[in-house]
């Protein structure tokens, strides 16, 4: 069952500035970057979740976030040093769980503001939330509280289905 969420007037112009920005927001990340016109800390963020499971793959991770939950490709988002996966699920307009898979199977996650509705905020990271039990619930027996070493690739297949922009701002009701 899926809810479509409401946009206030306000949200709707932030939404139709996104939908623009999207076509162009990674080559201007990257050049902001090397102008070092904005700095990016490539120090993986707080919030340790665990490890990917043993025996369970990127590719079976990737299917059950998106599939059961409602996660896809988070393609505006910085990228952390090793990162082989950054997905969020969108809450609403507001908000979204961040979720980051690391080439050794490290698997790190957190609750804040979309880049869409604060960019400011999201970027300074204000009322960032660790949220573990949340992220428990989504990733189920994907995620081992031991330190299990895997070896992982960056997926460059991921589906374009698995974009999640805030044009999608439901919720899965689940």
């Amino acid at each position: 069952m899926q809810k479509v969420v409401q946009l206030t007037w306000s949200q709707k112009m932030k939404n139709k500035i996104w939908h623009f920005l999207y076509k162009f927001f990674p080559w201007v990340q990257h050049n902001l970057l090397k102008w070092h016109i904005v700095w990016h800390d490539k120090t993986r963020q707080k919030y340790h979740l665990g490890f990917l499971a043993p025996g369970k793959s990127l590719q079976d991770l990737e299917k059950h976030l998106h599939e059961k939950w409602g996660f896809g490709n988070h393609f505006i988002a910085w990228d952390d040093v090793g990162q082989v996966l950054s997905w969020r699920k969108l809450v609403d307009f507001d908000h979204q769980y961040h979720l980051r898979v690391f080439k050794e199977g490290e698997i790190r996650g957190h609750y804040e503001y979309t880049p869409e509705s604060k960019p400011l905020d999201h970027f300074k990271e204000v009322d960032e939330e660790a949220r573990f039990q949340d992220f428990e619930k989504f990733l189920g027996e994907y995620v081992v509280h031991y330190k299990y070493i895997s070896h992982l690739v960056r997926d460059e297949q991921t589906a374009p289905e698995s974009e999640i922009t805030i044009d999608e701002v439901s919720t899965q009701g689940k």
